[in-house]
């Protein structure tokens, strides 16, 4: 039980540069990376505390 507490934990880790990649996706089609880095790293810790807070159980 406590290998799949471990393995849902580090699967979440994997959101944030995730959300990096997307973000800079969108920032390089709407010619704005930087703005696409800052919103896709915050989707990406958003995305990793929603992960956090479901597996938790």
């Amino acid at each position: 039980m406590a290998d799949k507490k471990k393995k849902d934990k580090d699967m979440g880790g994997l959101l944030i540069p995730a959300g990096l990649f997307i973000g800079m996706g969108f920032g390089f089609i709407y010619n704005n990376l930087t703005a696409g880095l800052f919103i896709g790293l915050g989707a990406g810790f958003a995305a990793f505390a929603l992960s956090a807070l479901i597996f938790k159980k």
